[in-house]
Parts: C-alpha cells; structure tokens; sequence
C-alpha cells in the first residue's frame, strides 16, 4: 500500500490546526523552522496545508513536552524519525532516557505530596480540634 497521500485526505489551515491543538500560529511556525514538524504540504498559493498524520505528530510533540523533553531531544528524535527505521535503537533511548526522568520526577511530586498531605490534614485536625501546629 503506498504512503503518498490521497487527493481525498483531508488538509488543514494553520488556523483549523491552532483551533484544533491550541498551539499557536507563531508555535507551529517556529516548529517547522526548527525542524520538530516535518515538511508540511503547501498550498498552489503557498499556503500550509496539515494532514491528519501532522496532527497526530503534533499530539506525540505534545506529549513528549509535558515529558519535560527538551526542545533540543525532541527536534533529534524528529531527526531520527525522517532518517529511518535504522535508528529505531536509538529513538528507544531517547525515549526510555526520558521515562526514566519523568519516573524519578513521578517519585519526587509523590514525596512533595506526601508532605502536601500531611500538612494539610494537621492543618485540619487543628481546626477540629483547636490545637496549635504549624
């Protein structure tokens, strides 16, 4: 089955695409520029025309930010993806790299909330009870 897209495939706007993501015109431009977003269709009239494929990238992109991913590992994972399945070893170190990163920040923000916790049921126990704590 070929990869070409269809004449039928639906395009976006820049701005459907800002509606549909919430990302910005400027963001998905700069994207672009940086190279996070592969090539995006044009328009006869120049015109970026996004596929339903970019919008599903821009979802991944999505995630791997709120990973805490830096800018710089995400445009090298871009990189690696448009070079081929012969990098597939190392986007799976990237990628496990940041898993290991988001798990040790999951056990630090369960610690933090712990004490979160604590302190607010002292907190709630003083108001009951009218006893002093800090």
């Amino acid at each position: 089955m070929s990869q070409s897209p269809s004449l039928t495939q639906t395009r976006y706007t820049i701005s459907e695409v800002e509606a549909r993501t919430g990302l910005s015109q400027h963001t998905l431009r700069w994207y672009e520029r940086i190279g996070l977003m592969p090539h995006v269709d044009r328009s006869h009239s120049g015109q970026r025309r996004f596929t339903d494929r970019d919008l599903d990238w821009l979802a991944f992109v999505g995630k791997l930010r709120a990973t805490g991913m830096s800018v710089a590992d995400m445009v090298r994972y871009a990189e690696l993806v448009r070079e081929g399945e012969h990098t597939f070893a190392e986007r799976r170190e990237l990628l496990e790299r940041t898993r290991r990163e988001v798990r040790a920040r999951i056990t630090e923000l369960t610690d933090a909330l712990g004490v979160l916790d604590y302190k607010i049921n002292m907190y709630t126990a003083h108001t009951v009870s009218g006893k002093g704590q800090q």
